[in-house]
This record gives structure tokens, C-alpha cells and sequence, in this order.
């Protein structure tokens, strides 16, 4: 990768297109040198693809520098529309489908569309926020878009579980509203909390006795256990909470740093070393810019381990037919409805609704939840739902990765006319 990063850059496609062939190479359909039984260690690798997600979603909410008041609000609603109601247009409009084109029972079928709903924020990093100081609307609204229903599609595969006689493992069956009330306003709250109070608390340290400096790896990943420990501990989504946690510390810097461009106070920060993490105005902005740099280091990595898992698997699984049609349902029918409803009313161009739609890129939450589901539902057709989750995700890594580049530079190129002219 160290040599071939800089010949990708020039090529129509990205990492991941490079990784999942090699995963499947190293599987049972290649060389066979790596054998994983999905279906026994599901626990096992629920923790790992939790372990990846999780990193991603913090470094998402790192990223989104815009206050949720002002102008900025108005940002903040195509993400939360897209996060929520498409989400909530997603999973029963798919699982309808999939119930009547392929005759599978409609609670099975409500289980494959809800692992199949969230977009992804690992393997979306192609089309997610570059600059913190230009909230461009369309990578803002995919960034967050991918930050939330993470956390938006727990509900629909815990109700899923529950429809396939999961009970009690998984949910209070009898109290489900107050359990996901409850799960979304504590995860969200925990977080938030969490990203706020070690924030000041490393600020003030910092500003006041020269303490606490250094070791922003350690902070990267304190926040990130505390955040999700704690919302996990009262029953809370702890994805949204890891994702609060990323929004709050940014949003801690941004008002501590007078809302004053990101770049221009690291530019003045570069070459001081400590000094800019004791500076009443640049610490801030170095403390939260070092833990996202750390954090992104950390995503590579776990792109380049669940893309090759995914290959891996899916040589063990192999490709189903049905889930070609399926990937095909979401990408051009199911995806583009729910987007154009979601964001029905809203002032987003007609091009970039397509876009939208278009970049609802599968990867690491699917495989994620996959893992999670059967964990707990034993049935025959778990084989099945596999199957399918698996040559759903291929196809996204394939399509997507194939058609983010030459889109995305030919948007730039659109916006760059538009203000020219303007």
C-alpha cells in the first residue's frame, strides 16, 4: 500500500477494490490459507467489526465543524433526514419487496433489510468531508448521513429478532418503544457528555498547568470505550453515543476557537510543537486535529481489515444470485425513493439528491449487524440471509468504488463552474 497508494490516486478506483480480491483469494474459493466460520464465531467477530465501526463513527463526528445553531442548522437537517426518515422508508419498503419477489417470510426479509439499510462510514471515505472549514453539502450530508442510522438501524434488527422469536436476549419485548426512546436519548446524551467534559477537561489542564499533554491517541480511544461503555451500561445506543462524542469535541473546539477557520489557526500552530497545546487560541484546534489524524490512521486500518474479512467470507459463502437482484433493488429503486421522500421540501439540488442516492455505499454496519443477528437466530436460513448480505456488500465495494471518483471529480468541476460564474 505504501507504494501503490500514490498509483490509486490516478486510477478509477480505490483501496477497498484492491482488498476484497485479495481477501477472497486468501479464503476457501482461492488458496484457502484462511477458513472462518461465520455462523460459530459470530460473537467473536461482532466484536471486531463493532471495534471498526466504532472507530469510524468517531472519526465522522470529528469531522462535521458546524454549530447546530445559525446557518448551520439548516446543514444539520439533510443529514438527520437522511439519517431517520429514509432510514424509516428503507427498511419496510425493502423488506416488502424482498418478501414478494423472493417469497421469503416477511419477518426474515425485515431482517436482511434492516442489516442491509445503514450506508456506511468506513468505506465511504471517498465521498465524506475532506475539509472541516468547507461543509460542503453534499459530502455533509452523506458524513452524517453515515454518523447516524448506524445507530437508526439497531431498532429495525432488534424488532426483526424479535419477529423471529429473539426475545429477551436481545430487548425488553414488552416495554420496545421505551426501549428505543430510551436508547436514543441515552446514547446520544452519554456521548455528548462524555466528548464535552474530556474535552474542557484536557483543555483546561493544558491552558491552566501545562498538564495532560501528549498522548492524544490515548484520548482518541478513552473517549471512544467511555462514551460506548457508559451508553451501553443504561441500555443506551452506543453507537449514536460514539458519534456524539466525535460532534461534541468538535464542537468544543469550534466555539473555543471563535468559530475561526480550522486550517488558518494549524497553519499558525505548525512548528511549535507543545507550545501550540498550552495556546489560549491554537490548543483547541491541535488537540481535536491530532486526535482526528489519529483516528483516520486507525480507519485505514480498519478498512483494510474488514474489506479483506468480507473477501474472505464471501469466498466461504460465495455469490448469490438473489443477492445480485437484491443490490440492484436497493441501488436503483429502493435507495432513490427513500432518499427523494427523505429529503422531500428541502432546497438540495436535483443533482445532488442523485448523488445522494447513488452514494449509499454497503460495508462495514452491514457486516456488523450480520454478525450481531446471528449471533442469536439459529434458523436454516441465516445461510441464506449471508449469502445475500455478502454479495450485496461486493457489489457496493465494486460499483461504488468504481464510480466515486470520476463522479466526485466531475461534481467538483460543476461546483467549481457554478462559483465562477456566480
Amino acid at each position: 500500500m505504501v507504494f501503490l497508494e500514490s498509483v490509486l490516486e490516478r486510477l478509477p478506483f480505490n483501496a477497498a477494490m484492491l482488498y476484497l480480491p485479495i481477501g477472497w483469494l486468501l479464503g476457501p474459493a482461492g488458496t484457502g490459507l484462511i477458513h472462518i466460520d461465520l455462523r460459530a464465531h459470530a460473537d467473536v467477530l461482532t466484536v471486531i467489526t463493532r471495534v471498526a465501526l466504532l472507530l469510524s463513527l468517531f472519526t465522522v463526528g470529528l469531522k462535521l465543524r458546524v454549530a447546530f445553531r445559525g446557518d448551520g442548522s439548516r446543514l444539520w437537517w439533510l443529514p438527520l433526514r437522511l439519517g431517520v426518515l429514509s432510514m424509516l422508508i428503507t427498511v419496510p419498503l425493502l423488506a416488502i419487496c424482498i418478501s414478494f419477489l423472493f417469497n421469503m417470510p416477511f419477518a426474515v426479509a425485515m431482517l436482511l433489510s434492516a442489516i442491509l439499510a445503514p450506508t456506511d462510514p468506513v468505506l465511504a471515505s471517498d465521498v465524506q468531508v475532506k475539509n472541516v472549514d468547507d461543509p460542503d453539502q453534499l459530502r455533509f450530508s452523506l458524513s452524517g448521513e453515515g454518523g447516524l442510522n448506524d445507530g437508526s438501524a439497531l431498532p429495525f434488527v432488534i424488532l426483526a429478532l424479535m419477529w423471529l422469536g429473539v426475545t429477551n436476549e436481545v430487548a425488553q419485548v414488552n416495554h420496545f418503544g421505551w426501549f428505543v426512546a430510551w436508547g436514543v436519548v441515552a446514547g446520544i446524551g452519554c456521548g455528548a457528555l462524555a466528548g464535552w467534559t474530556m474535552s474542557r477537561l484536557v483543555l483546561y489542564a493544558r491552558q491552566r498547568f501545562g498538564l495532560a499533554l501528549g498522548m492524544e491517541e490515548f484520548m482518541a480511544i478513552g473517549i471512544i470505550m467511555l462514551s460506548y461503555g457508559v451508553a451501553e451500561l443504561v441500555h443506551g445506543i452506543g453507537f449514536l453515543s460514539v458519534f456524539a462524542a466525535g460532534l461534541a469535541m468538535r464542537q468544543v473546539e469550534s466555539a473555543s476557537s471563535g468559530n475561526k477557520p480550522a486550517g488558518e489557526l494549524i497553519a499558525a500552530a505548525e512548528g511549535s510543537g507543545k507550545s501550540a497545546a498550552v495556546h489560549p487560541e491554537q490548543a483547541p484546534v491541535y488537540l481535536t486535529e491530532t486526535v482526528l489524524g489519529f483516528n483516520q490512521q486507525l480507519e485505514h486500518f480498519a478498512e483494510f481489515f474488514m474489506v479483506l474479512l468480507m473477501g474472505v467470507l464471501l469466498s466461504e459463502f460465495g455469490l448469490s444470485g438473489e443477492g445480485v437482484l437484491i443490490a440492484g433493488l436497493l441501488f436503483f429503486v429502493v435507495r432513490p425513493i427513500a432518499v427523494g421522500l427523505g429529503l422531500l421540501g428541502s432546497d438540495t439540488d436535483t443533482s445532488h439528491r442523485w448523488l445522494i442516492a447513488w452514494f449509499g455505499i454497503r460495508g462495514v454496519g452491514s457486516l456488523y449487524y450480520l454478525c450481531f443477528a446471528l449471533q442469536f437466530w439459529h434458523d436454516k436460513l441465516n445461510l441464506r440471509i449471508a449469502q445475500d448480505v455478502l454479495t450485496v456488500l461486493a457489489l457496493s465495494i465494486l460499483l461504488h468504488g468504481i464510480s466515486s471518483a470520476p463522479l466526485m471529480h466531475l461534481y467538483w468541476r460543476k461546483r467549481a463552474k457554478s462559483s465562477g460564474q456566480s
